[in-house]
């Protein structure tokens, strides 16, 4: 079933129409490969979109962290400050001592009381400490709130922007819990929220740092704070350019920042998100509420923070769709383009076929009188030429043809009205006439009878058939006859090959030839005519050679003479002439072929050679063997 359906469809595509074809090939070469291109061109234009967003937005995103650690390095440098400045130390150990001796006195468990004496101290240790912390806020642009905290947890400050913290305490408890272990290196906290003390909730990322003496024992702790608004403009800047969400996370999985802010301080290590993001860098593709996003994430080696960029596919790929658009737009324009000019070119070719295919149907028709205007060098043209030829040798075939009928219905009658020479039978009539009234004997009886033979010989059918025995017995008494007008004046010899007695030829080939030469060649200077029939047979033919030794003829009557033969149109002859050599010629031709006749070769008072070519077996014979 499968090879008929294969067998029909290629048989449908044989039997379109030259034009249908020309369309079909020029739209499979011009679409397939315009489509593969356009197809193959989005491919990889889509990739190396994907290729180039992953890597500049790595670079965007390193560039990013390089510039967030650079702000947590100078926090963190911020944070070093007081092992540096000798004022603030002083003052915390003055707080230190001063705490540690109202602990240690007897009945005192209330810190928070102080005595009118105190006063004076605290106030100095306060306006020295947060003196400091004033120039340390002033080094660092961005930085929020400084805290410096002594030993026992009292906290000095300078309120930057109004941003200090109402939970202090707690924050310190926090922040003294997890330096408890450290050595004096700055620790980093990620982003926490806290009210402020104008009511307001705000989220800043911290820096924790222990305060040593010159022994490295413990004194107090700083805590640097920094609003997250220091990452909002380069996250905004990086969300601008790759048109996504960014998501900073700390080490174990909370934001640290968002382009939304919905999702700070949130724990986020149990997200399918967080989980794929595994490695230094890299990117991977999810689906969130029917989207597809190209996530690309990297992670910085000083803080272990991660940056993940969100991009939705279908804004990565809005460049690509608007190309893929254009391209596809402008391949179906070309296509459209290109196959009207195919159809312009299709019916050009084409149209001169359905000319000539409607000539030959007119030339089928019986309509020879046709032609096909070429107007063009290429192989149509060549066609057409051909097929005016054609229909030329077609034409001149057929007037050959009636033209040979004509000529073959006028020598026969020209024959059969030539059979008997009045001039003739006049003359031989006057003979007998004459010697009967002489001899009155034997010899009139048979020149009457020699005449009978003649007579029934040539009045006889003349497209009929007789035997190379029976013609050359006509020639015989031809002469013969010829000799009792002319007494001793011709000689005929004849040396023709036994096994050509039975050969079929057609009648009166031989008697016209002898019969031109003893009226046309005969010599009053000489006292006896020589005529002589022989036969030569060659590999493809049979030449008699009818001879004479008569007057012949001169170069330029011989020249007409054989023009004469070659021509088509029979020459028209007196009502006196006899069956000439031309009539012979062309009932030859008219039965055997044109590559059989007479040829005529003379000299002027040297005689005259007639070659008579005739086939080696009659054509039926011919036919019969070959097949």
């Amino acid at each position: 079933m499968k090879g008929k359906r294969k067998y029909n469809w290629w048989s449908f595509i044989g039997d379109m129409s030259m034009e249908r074809k020309l369309l079909l090939v020029f739209l499979i070469i011009i679409t397939l490969p315009l489509s593969f291109i356009s197809v193959i061109s989005f491919k990889s234009y889509s990739k190396s979109i994907e290729y180039n967003t992953i890597a500049y937005s790595e670079k965007l995103i390193d560039q990013m962290m390089d510039g967030i650690d650079d702000y947590i390095e100078d926090m963190k440098r911020i944070s070093s400050m007081p092992a540096y400045v000798n004022d603030i130390k002083q003052n915390l150990l003055r707080s230190n001592r001063y705490y540690e001796q109202k602990q240690g006195m007897a009945g005192e468990t209330d810190s928070s009381s102080i005595a009118p004496g105190d006063f004076d101290l605290l106030l100095s240790i306060q306006r020295g400490i947060e003196g400091n912390i004033s120039f340390i806020n002033n080094i660092k642009r961005g930085t929020n709130s400084v805290y410096i905290f002594d030993g026992y947890g009292n906290g000095y400050y300078s309120a930057k922007d109004g941003g200090v913290r109402l939970d202090l305490k707690q924050s310190y408890k926090f922040w003294s819990e997890q330096a408890k272990y450290s050595s004096g290196e700055a620790l980093l906290f990620g982003t926490q929220a806290y009210t402020s003390n104008l009511q307001s909730t705000r989220y800043a990322f911290t820096v924790v740092r222990k305060i040593v003496d010159g022994l490295w024992n413990p004194i107090g702790l700083i805590a640097v704070d920094a609003n997250i608004s220091n990452m909002e403009n380069q996250v905004a800047e990086l969300d601008k350019v790759t048109h996504g969400k960014s998501l900073i996370v700390d080490e174990n999985g909370k934001v640290v920042y968002d382009s939304d802010q919905k999702l700070l301080t949130t724990d986020i290590s149990h997200t399918l998100l967080y989980r794929k993001a595994q490695g230094s860098a890299g990117s991977f593709y999810d689906t969130v509420s029917g989207r597809d996003r190209l996530n690309i994430f990297s992670s910085s080696s000083k803080t272990n923070w991660k940056v993940i960029i969100s991009i939705p596919v279908d804004e990565l790929t809005r460049d690509v769709k608007l190309t893929r658009n254009v391209t596809f737009a402008a391949t179906l324009i070309i296509i459209v383009l290109a196959l009207i000019i195919s159809i312009i070119l299709s019916f050009a070719l084409t149209k001169p076929l359905t000319q000539l295919i409607q000539l030959m149907k007119k030339v089928q028709n019986g309509d020879l009188d046709v032609t096909f205007r070429v107007k063009r060098r290429d192989e149509i043209g060549l066609l057409g030429h051909q097929f005016n030829r054609m229909l030329a040798r077609i034409r001149q075939l057929i007037e050959d043809i009636y033209r040979i009928e004509e000529q073959k219905k006028e020598a026969e009658l020209q024959a059969l009205q030539s059979q008997i020479n009045p001039h003739f039978i006049y003359n031989t009539l006057e003979s007998i006439r004459m010697t009967a009234e002489l001899n009155d004997d034997v010899e009139a009886a048979d020149m009457i009878s020699i005449l009978g033979k003649l007579l029934r010989y040539s009045t006889s059918e003349l497209t009929g058939k007789t035997t190379m025995k029976q013609e050359l017995l006509y020639v015989r008494n031809y002469v013969e006859l010829l000799g009792s007008r002319y007494p001793g004046r011709f000689l005929l010899e004849i040396d023709v090959p036994e096994e050509l007695n039975e050969y079929s030829i057609i009648k009166l080939v031989f008697q016209p030839i002898i019969e031109n030469a003893a009226y046309h060649g005969l010599d009053d200077s000489k006292p006896q005519m020589h005529l002589s029939i022989k036969c030569e047979i060659t590999e493809h033919k049979l030449l008699f050679h009818i001879s004479d030794d008569g007057c012949g003829m001169d170069q330029d009557t011989l020249e007409k003479l054989n023009d004469s033969l070659k021509r088509e149109t029979p020459r028209k002859k007196s009502i006196n002439g006899g069956i000439g050599m031309k009539n012979v010629h062309q009932r030859v031709q008219l039965h055997y072929g044109a590559a059989y006749g007479i040829e005529v070769f003379s000299e002027a008072g040297k005689g005259t050679d007639v070659i008579l070519s005739l086939p080696l077996l009659e054509p039926s014979e011919r036919t019969d063997g070959e097949s």
